[in-house]
């Protein structure tokens, strides 16, 4: 879905929200439904009790999305599990007719991605992934500055970073570092977010890869990669950098226009708070959230999920294509490449 600026203004009660797993992301879903008037929580699950504790007391707290799901009526589940339980839990939420936020990726495997929006267009209910970098306030400003469709000028490339050291963002979530549940590395994790960045910016266009490097540690999990897209009719490319062993944390795009202006977008400017900037971003993934039974086809909901997660495939795909993997020492990171860009904010 294309960011919406508004959300649900109606004058009924507000839409009931459940959370599936309380980890590190989930805080920004409770603060967003808290400030937004047109959600309120009404239950949450966790395996763990000590995660759960908290908010005894204020929410229907169960120990399983099943148990969740079958306590009564839901308009959203937002799935913020580990990556590996994304797709039972988004399938169970489908068939009991729940619209579903999930977080990214949809799912570990392309192939259980397809069956998940076979299951949303079955049962007629939407399945949103959340990519939350489509609200930040910066995107959405460079976004308003690229030409119209059909304007002699158009976006030629767009290049997304998104480095940071992956330990300083999981908080207890060491899921992330098991490759079986996270589904990979920096890719599989932090790809689908760069990946969908780049699809937004020129025009939800298809894109594919055409060249991807990948660095692994000593374990063998992918840390950096330097993934290359283009459209299918070879216009617009793509360029994302991704980085788990950064010293610091850089999220932000370039994009060059067919005449040479180059127009930027730093993430993070303006929010220096650790994860700041993610706040303002959850609202407007709830925002969308409000939408998604309005939809004229609700089941088109999951085509950005599903296209993310097929270009981690690619990726995977073409490092496997390429040979045995090798870990390597990583690349020595570079500065921020703002001072470049000819008109950013």
């Amino acid at each position: 879905m294309t960011p919406a600026a508004g959300g649900r203004t109606g004058d009924g009660p507000p839409l009931r929200l459940g959370i599936a797993g309380l980890g590190v992301i989930s805080r920004f879903y409770l603060a967003a439904a808290e400030r937004l008037p047109g959600w309120e929580v009404a239950a949450v699950c966790d395996l763990r009790e000590e995660a759960l504790a908290p908010y005894r007391g204020r929410f229907a707290c169960h120990t399983g999305h099943r148990e969740l799901l079958a306590s009564g009526r839901l308009d959203a589940l937002v799935v913020a599990v580990p990556n590996h339980a994304h797709a039972e839990v988004c399938a169970d939420a489908l068939r009991a007719g729940v619209p579903v936020c999930v977080e990214k990726p949809l799912a570990l495997d392309p192939a259980d991605g397809r069956r998940l929006a076979a299951l949303s267009r079955e049962h007629g209910v939407p399945l949103f992934t959340a990519f939350h970098r489509r609200y930040n306030d910066r995107v959405l400003d460079l976004l308003d500055r690229l030409p119209p469709p059909g304007a002699p000028v158009r976006v030629e490339s767009v290049q997304v970073r998104y480095l940071e050291r992956i330990e300083e963002h999981i908080g207890a979530d060491t899921w992330y570092l098991d490759p079986a549940r996270c589904g990979g590395g920096c890719v599989a994790d932090n790809g689908p977010n760069a990946f969908d960045l780049v699809r937004l910016l020129l025009g939800e266009r298809p894109t594919e890869v055409v060249a991807a490097e990948v660095v692994r540690d000593a374990a063998g999990t992918d840390r950096q990669a330097v993934i290359e897209l283009a459209g299918p009719d070879g216009r617009g490319r793509g360029r994302v950098e991704l980085d788990w062993s950064y010293p610091g944390e850089v999220k932000d795009v370039l994009v060059r226009l067919s005449d040479g202006t180059e127009l930027g977008a730093d993430m993070l400017d303006g929010r220096p708070g650790f994860k700041e900037s993610l706040w303002h971003e959850y609202e407007g993934v709830l925002r969308d959230v409000a939408r998604l039974r309005d939809l004229p086809d609700p089941s088109r909901a999951v085509e950005g999920g599903l296209a993310a997660l097929e270009l981690v495939a690619a990726v995977y795909a073409a490092e496997a294509a390429a040979g045995p993997p090798r870990p390597r020492t990583p690349r020595t990171p570079r500065a921020p490449h703002a001072a470049r860009r000819s008109e950013s904010r």
